[in-house]
């Protein structure tokens, strides 16, 4: 356990290092990319150390699809009910999520500024057939850039950041006028503490340990917060439950621990 350990530790501080000569950003954690690079060999296997991102994927998947196929007017029941859409997926890792929403018909988009995890994406995606535009980049470059995407998804990603206000705001610039944002992450809350942090890294060891910093944990109100200023709105807020009977995770009203909201602007033409 304490040689696995090293070698980590012995991963993670060489990403550090890789990222020294990046393209500077005022939200990427170096050690926050870092962490998520020195497993990165795993993203694909479901009984790994990604195993709570395979659980959760399917209510992930749900949430998106119904909401934006609302927005947009579509039928989320058809074949491909995203298709035309143009779709970035923040923090995209190896792609378990930019993946089912591109088997939805969604024009995707994925970027990280770990190089080895945009790696793993681009080489699972070829390998299945499918075509999803992967760059290491951040929201700021993309920002920059001027692209513009029908919806900007922060799932899971916020939470390892150094600067959510920026950061949001970024990622606010890259959403069409008439766009919407979906955002994932935790509840700061001594439940989450207990759960996410001493359970799942020390207890049930499901993460790594050290994955989750709880003190950069955002209540809801303060990612309202921080979108407000772009003129984004919540139009839902849910929460996510896991289910130890039955090894699951669902929609729930509470929102304490893990929740996703899905924001649109109050006024499109702003």
């Amino acid at each position: 356990m304490e040689r696995a350990e090293k070698q980590r530790n012995d991963r993670v501080n060489a990403a550090i290092t890789s990222h020294e000569t990046a393209p500077k950003s005022d939200s990427v954690d170096a050690r926050e990319v870092a962490n998520f690079e020195a497993i990165a060999d795993a993203w694909w296997d479901p009984q790994g150390k990604f195993r709570p991102l395979h659980q959760i994927n399917p209510v992930r998947l749900g949430f998106i699809r119904d909401h934006l196929a609302r927005h947009f007017e579509r039928d989320p029941l058809q074949p491909n009910p995203l298709a035309g859409l143009r779709i970035l997926d923040i923090g995209c890792g190896g792609g378990l999520l930019s993946e089912p929403l591109a088997r939805l018909g969604a024009d995707i988009a994925g970027i990280d500024f770990g190089k080895r995890n945009i790696e793993i994406a681009r080489h699972h995606a070829e390998a299945v057939g499918l075509t999803i535009d992967y760059r290491v980049t951040t929201a700021e470059a993309l920002a920059a850039e001027g692209d513009r995407f029908d919806a900007v998804l922060n799932m899971e990603v916020i939470e390892h950041v150094t600067n959510p206000a920026n950061f949001l705001g970024s990622c606010a610039a890259l959403v069409k006028a008439d766009g919407a944002m979906v955002v994932a992450t935790l509840n700061r809350t001594i439940k989450s503490y207990l759960l996410a942090v001493i359970g799942a890294e020390y207890v049930l060891n499901w993460l790594p340990k050290g994955t989750h910093n709880w003190q950069k944990f955002l209540k809801p109100s303060e990612v309202a917060g921080y979108l407000r200023p772009h003129g984004f709105t919540f139009e839902d807020l849910s929460g996510v439950l896991y289910d130890p009977l039955q090894d699951a995770w669902r929609l729930s009203r509470r929102v304490d621990v893990n929740y996703m909201a899905f924001a649109t602007r109050k006024n499109p033409s702003t």
